[in-house]
């Protein structure tokens, strides 16, 4: 079997390096407008701390300006006490003068706070805002990191993912096996009945895997008509027993179909590139010694 030419991460049943390319390009935008959605966030949050300083500084000020009134009625108190029943029409004057300006003050204290009230609901608005484009964007990166087709991951997404699992089943000393899986005649679908059905038999061959797999055993979308798997926790003999449930649930499916599978163990020694080579050799093997599910 030649191994086919897999470097774009795909998602749909077309093959060819337009159809990759112009995912690849769909992928780059959504990371884009995810960085620019984070980037909006980070701008926000910076706004609304800047308006809460801004009503911090404008309580200060209403403070200010209301022990700046109380000065001024006490003044104008003690001057009006101190000259009695005979005050002058100056000194009259003068204490109405200050005690018009402490009600300004008083004024513009409450004005102040109002602003200052202003300021904080703003702030707030600001990480509200700030909160949904974070969102977004993870929605974004979520969108880009699965093949939209069949919900598995993207195969840069993917081998991030096949490291942690890697190193997870090292650290707890627990067994992890790598399975590549080949739809059988994806092409020869494709070619006879159009790319409609070969989309559907991918969908369908994804819906079993992740029927037949648990929730946290990783499925990888790897190329146009290939799939890697990791299983944690489990034997070749068990993970085998799976993969032959999958097949018999696509036997008897409306549009049936099957899968080849090349499975590996992880050892000691291994990188990433060996496991899936060794994987991959092993369903070299499989098609070479016509194991091939009858269709």
């Amino acid at each position: 079997m030649v191994r086919k030419d897999c470097s774009g991460e795909v998602g749909g049943g077309e093959s060819g390096p337009s159809g990759s390319q112009e995912r690849g390009r769909a992928d780059d935008e959504r990371d884009r407008a995810s960085d620019q959605r984070d980037q909006a966030a980070l701008r926000r949050d910076q706004a609304g701390q800047q308006r809460d300083r801004a009503a911090e500084d404008r309580d200060r000020a209403a403070e200010h300006r209301n022990q700046a009134a109380e000065h001024r009625d006490r003044n104008a108190e003690q001057s009006e006490s101190r000259v009695g029943a005979g005050t002058p029409a100056d000194a009259l004057r003068h204490s109405a003068l200050v005690r018009r300006e402490a009600a300004s003050d008083r004024g513009e204290a409450s004005h102040d706070r109002q602003a200052g009230a202003s300021e904080r609901i703003e702030a707030e608005l600001d990480r509200n805002n700030a909160r949904a484009d974070r969102s977004a964007s993870a929605r974004e990166r979520e969108s880009s990191s699965h093949d939209d087709l069949t919900g598995a991951y993207l195969r840069g997404a993917g081998l991030v993912e096949l490291e942690r699992d890697i190193a997870r089943a090292r650290r707890t000393e627990q067994p992890l096996v790598l399975a590549f899986v080949d739809v059988d005649g994806l092409k020869e679908v494709n070619d006879s009945r159009g790319h409609a059905a070969g989309d559907r038999m991918l969908l369908e061959v994804a819906k079993m895997l992740s029927a037949q797999l648990r929730s946290y055993d990783l499925i990888i979308r790897f190329g146009g008509d290939e799939f890697v798997c990791a299983i944690s926790r489990l034997t070749m003999a068990e993970a085998a027993k799976r993969f032959a449930l999958v097949n018999a649930a696509l036997a008897e499916a409306p549009e049936p179909g099957s899968i080849t599978i090349g499975l590996t163990e992880l050892r000691p020694d291994d990188s990433p590139e060996h496991l899936l080579a060794r994987a991959d050799a092993e369903l070299y093997r499989e098609r070479q010694h016509g194991n091939t599910p009858p269709r």
